[in-house]
C-alpha cells in the first residue's frame, strides 16, 4: 500500500535556507515579485534567482508552472524550484501549482517556503495528490519519497487547514491502491479484509458471506460469482457522524475483482486491464476512508458487492434466468454485462435496510460510455434533477469531469424479455444508457438516485490532472465535497 508522503509544518526560518539539502521550492508572482524567502534565496544565489524570475522564460511560463534553478551557488540544495503563482490564486490554480511541483520533486526531500497565501492548503493538496507510485510488486530496491517540510508564517494554522485535504488525498491514494492491485493479490477476501481494517478509523464494517446473501435473495449478485473459486461478498461500511436518526447517503460500488466476461469470454487483448473492474467499490472505499478520517458530520453508508466473474462448469450461462433480491427475474443474455447484476441487489438491500436520503452507485459499467465521453468525463445518470445538479457542482468544484446523459422510456423498452421480467442488456446502441435503465428498475419510488459510469475515468493510460498513468481515484474528491456541501451542518 502506498503511504502518503510525510508533511511537516514549521516556522519560516530564513537563516536555515542556505544549508537546506534536497530541493527548495518557493513562490513568485506572475509579476516576478518575491516574498521573504524568495528575497533571501536571491541574495544567497547572488542574484541568480532574481534574474530567473525577471527572464523571458519565466514571463512565458503559465501560472501554476514550475521553473527550476539547478545546483544554485551559495546553497546546499540541489535545486531551487520556483512556482509561478499569484498570492490570490484560486483553489484550482493553487492545486495545479502543487501538481507541477510534485512532478519535479522526484525522491528528494523538499522544503517548501510559502508566504501568507489564502489557499496554501490547496497547493499542499495538489502536491500530495500527485506524489503517488504503485510499486509493491517491483523487486528492485525502492527509494522512499523524501519528506516535505512546509515553512510558512503560521505553520499551526496551515497544518490545521491542510488536515482535511490531506485526509481526502489519503482516500484517493487508497482507491488508487485498490484499483491498481492485481487480481491474484486483491481477491474478494483480501478486498474485504482491507475494508475491515478501516474500523481503526471509526467505521463500522460488516462482511456478508454467500450463505447470508442467499437468504436475503441476492441471487442476481451470486450468479456472477458462480464460476469463481473466490467467494462472493457484500461489505457494508457505516459512518454515522451526523445527527442521530437522520437518513444517510448511500454509496454503492461495483466490486468485480476480475472480469473475464464469464462464458461470454472477452477477447484476450486488453483483458489484463480488467483488474480495475472493481473501480466503483474502490472509489466508495476511498470516499468512506476520507469521510471517517476527517470525522465528517454526516451519516454515510458505503456498500460494495465483491465478486469475480470467471468461466467454469458452474458459471452462469447466456440464456439463464436469475432472480434478484427485489424479486424481479432477469434473463442473462450476456454474462459480460455482470456489473449491473451485482449492483441491482446491493442497491435494493441499501434501500430496504437504510432508507437513504439519496443513493449514488459507481461502476466501471460499460465500454459504451468511453465511446461517448472518452476518458475526460464520467457518465452521469439520475432520476432527480436537484440531487444530480448538486453532485455535478461538487464534481466541477473538484476538477473531476462529469457529464449527464439521458434516461427515457424508449431506452427502457430495449430491456424487454420474452421469458423473464427483463434482459440484462439491450441492443448495441446506447449501451451505457440501457445499463443505467436496468439499474433504475431497482430504484424505489421517490428515491433520489445517481448512477456514475466510471469505466473511462477510473484508470487511464496517460496522466491526468492529479495522477500519473493507471488508477486515478476519480470520484473520491467529488463525493467528499458533495457530502460536505449537502449533508454536513
Amino acid at each position: 500500500m502506498a503511504e502518503l508522503v510525510a508533511f511537516d509544518f514549521k516556522d519560516l526560518d530564513l537563516d536555515a535556507l542556505g544549508a537546506v539539502t534536497g530541493r527548495v521550492a518557493l513562490v513568485a508572482g506572475p509579476d516576478a515579485t518575491l516574498d521573504k524567502a524568495g528575497r533571501r534565496v536571491a541574495r544567497l544565489t547572488k542574484g541568480a534567482l532574481k534574474r530567473l524570475v525577471e527572464s523571458e522564460r519565466f514571463e512565458k511560463a503559465k501560472e501554476g508552472d514550475v521553473i527550476t534553478l539547478g545546483y544554485p551557488s551559495g546553497m546546499a540544495a540541489e535545486a531551487v524550484d520556483v512556482v509561478k503563482l499569484a498570492r490570490t490564486a484560486k483553489a484550482d490554480m493553487a492545486r495545479k501549482a502543487g501538481v507541477s511541483l510534485a512532478k519535479v520533486k522526484g525522491k528528494a526531500a523538499l522544503t517548501l517556503c510559502l508566504g501568507a497565501m489564502p489557499r496554501a492548503q490547496e497547493l499542499v493538496m495538489g502536491l500530495a495528490l500527485r506524489i503517488y507510485e504503485f510499486t509493491p510488486h517491483k523487486t528492485a530496491e525502492q527509494t522512499a519519497d523524501g519528506a516535505i517540510t512546509v515553512m510558512c508564517p503560521k505553520p499551526g494554522e496551515l497544518k490545521d487547514a491542510s488536515a482535511d485535504p490531506l485526509a481526502v488525498a489519503r482516500g484517493v491514494h487508497f482507491t488508487r491502491d485498490l484499483v491498481n492491485e492485481p487480481a491474484n493479490h486483491l481477491t474478494t477476501t483480501e478486498f474485504a479484509n482491507r475494508l475491515v481494517a478501516l474500523e481503526k478509523l471509526g467505521l463500522k464494517v460488516k462482511v456478508m458471506e454467500e450463505d447470508e446473501l442467499a437468504k436475503l435473495g441476492m441471487h442476481s449478485l451470486l450468479s456472477v460469482g458462480h464460476g469463481s473459486a473466490s467467494p462472493s461478498k457484500v461489505v457494508v461500511m457505516e459512518w454515522l457522524g451526523g445527527e442521530a436518526g437522520a437518513a444517510p447517503l448511500a454509496l454503492v460500488g461495483k466490486g468485480v475483482v476480475f472480469d473475464t466476461g464469464g462464458i461470454s469470454l472477452k477477447p484476450a487483448a486488453g483483458m489484463e486491464d480488467m483488474t480495475m473492474d472493481m473501480g466503483g467499490a474502490g472509489t466508495v472505499a476511498g470516499a468512506m476512508q476520507a469521510l471517517a478520517e476527517r470525522k465528517a458530520k454526516a451519516n454515510v453508508i458505503g456498500l460494495v458487492g465483491l465478486v469475480e466473474n470467471m468461466p467454469s462448469d458452474r458459471a452462469t450461462r447466456p440464456g439463464d434466468v436469475v432472480k434478484s433480491m427485489k424479486g424481479d427475474t432477469i434473463e442473462v443474455i450476456n454474462t459480460d454485462a455482470e456489473g449491473r447484476l451485482v449492483l441491482c441487489d446491493v442497491m435494493w438491500y441499501a434501500q430496504e435496510t437504510y432508507k437513504p436520503a439519496g443513493m449514488i452507485d459507481l461502476a466501471t459499467l460499460t465500454g459504451a460510455v468511453i465511446i461517448a465521453l472518452g476518458h475526460e468525463n464520467t457518465g452521469v445518470f439520475s432520476n432527480d434533477d436537484a440531487f444530480c445538479q448538486s453532485f455535478m457542482k461538487a464534481a466541477a468544484a473538484e476538477g473531476e469531469g462529469a457529464w449527464r446523459l439521458p434516461l427515457a422510456q424508449a431506452y427502457d423498452d430495449m430491456l424487454k424479455s420474452r421469458i423473464a421480467d427483463m434482459r440484462n442488456v439491450g441492443q448495441r446502441a446506447a449501451g451505457s444508457v440501457t445499463a443505467a435503465q436496468f439499474l433504475q428498475r431497482f430504484v424505489q419510488e421517490g428515491q433520489p438516485w445517481i448512477h456514475l459510469d466510471i469505466a473511462g475515468t477510473a484508470s487511464v493510460k496517460a496522466e491526468t490532472a492529479y495522477a500519473g498513468a493507471g488508477a486515478t481515484g476519480w470520484g473520491v474528491m467529488a463525493l467528499n465535497r458533495f457530502v460536505a456541501d449537502q449533508y454536513e451542518a
